[in-house]
């Protein structure tokens, strides 16, 4: 697919994300879009899925091949998925990621800031502590 194409997809897919878009995101999918192609900030849909709570579309574009724990660098979205969903407490969201692999002891800041499970403690947001716990999220004094 050429170069046009894709970021014209692209496009469409991070507008339909935020709108919970459903349908969209899955013709989208389907004609093409790279559910790993960041915007031009470093976003990934996967992220934006994620900080949003859109655990059906999260699950799509996990479906279609986005990597559970890609970090996204954009500006005010860097992190990876999980952190994001679990810092407002996304619980579909984080356990979507976490039943397609995603890492409950990753740290996002490529492992030096904080995990999923001291941003759903900030939160604070105990339903979505408690399924990263149940999930092997390592609770770590004062930093978790």
């Amino acid at each position: 697919m050429n170069h046009r194409k894709q970021k014209k997809f692209s496009r469409r897919l991070f507008a339909a994300i935020p709108e919970g878009d459903t349908t969209c995101v899955k013709a989208l999918l389907r004609a093409g879009a790279d559910p790993e192609r960041a915007d031009s900030e470093g976003t990934t849909p996967l992220y934006e899925a994620s900080v949003n709570g859109e655990a059906a579309i999260a699950r799509l574009l996990l479906a279609a091949g986005a990597a559970p724990d890609t970090e996204s660098s954009g500006l005010g979205a860097e992190g990876t998925p999980l952190c994001a969903a679990a810092c407002w407490g996304h619980t579909e969201a984080v356990r979507e990621l976490l039943a397609h692999g995603a890492d409950p002891n990753l740290r996002e800041d490529h492992g030096t800031g904080w995990s999923p499970l001291r941003w759903a403690n900030q939160g604070p947001h105990p339903e979505t502590v408690a399924l990263l716990l149940a999930a092997g999220a390592i609770p770590h004094d004062g930093t978790t």
